[in-house]
């Protein structure tokens, strides 16, 4: 058993025992698929600060599903915008990480306007509002929001297409234009993911409402079929997060 398959068995059996809820730290697609497969003693429910955050926390216990998460928000913001660097998801990250915290203890990171909005552990965030003051060349402020404004988050982009079949490979290679041996090398890397577990089966055939993550191009959600051409090709829907 590895350590994280059992990190989770222990904060499943503290939970049934104690009668009361408990939280993993962040965990990343890999660390949430192998949770999806385990069979645990308590309900468990993953949330990662925003409506598909691609890295969560999972709350274990009968109450998880209304469970409040410690999860804090923090924005980052140049002191300067006008004499700012543009700064890029790895320039934040990379500031984060140097003043020593730890991976898991970070979520997300949305970019809009060139400020950064952090999802973090509680037990973090009054450390970094305090300490981080650069990424990058670039003086930054930071302080702790009650949640992320309105406008931060990209809405999806629908997109159309016309496929095969909806097959998995079929709907990830029209949605991101590559070739079935580019996306066939995905799954060998196991880089496909479906409602946060790895998916192997490059055959398998998505549910209507399906989220599908794609490690290092992004994700989308198999909308609905919308019809047929003369030719018996499939017009479906999809939306695409950028």
């Amino acid at each position: 058993m590895d350590f994280i398959q059992k990190r989770f068995e222990e904060l499943s059996s503290r939970a049934a025992l104690r009668y009361y809820t408990t939280f993993s730290d962040f965990l990343n697609m890999e660390e949430q698929s192998e949770l999806l497969a385990l069979r645990l003693e308590t309900p468990f429910k993953l949330f990662g600060g925003y409506d598909g955050a691609e890295r969560c926390v999972a709350a274990f216990g009968d109450d998880c599903e209304s469970a409040v998460f410690p999860i804090s928000y923090i924005k980052i913001e140049p002191a300067a915008k006008k004499f700012a660097d543009k700064l890029t998801h790895r320039d934040f990250l990379g500031s984060l990480m140097g003043l020593g915290i730890k991976r898991e203890t970070l979520g997300d990171i949305i970019i809009k306007d060139n400020t950064g909005y952090l999802m973090c552990l509680n037990s973090v965030a009054d450390y970094i509002v305090s300490n981080l003051s650069k990424v990058k060349h670039t003086g930054v402020k930071c302080s702790a929001v009650s949640h992320l404004p309105q406008g931060v988050q990209s809405e999806p982009a629908e997109q159309q297409e016309i496929v095969a079949s909806l097959r998995i490979d079929v709907l990830t290679a029209a949605v991101y234009n590559l070739s079935r041996s580019a996306v066939k090398e995905l799954f060998t890397e196991r880089k496909i993911f479906v409602n946060s577990a790895l998916c192997e089966n490059f055959s398998l055939i998505p549910k209507e409402g399906d989220i599908i993550s794609v490690r290092g191009k992004g994700r989308f959600k198999f909308t609905e079929i919308l019809g047929k051409t003369k030719k018996g090709r499939l017009v479906v829907s999809l939306s695409v997060y950028k």
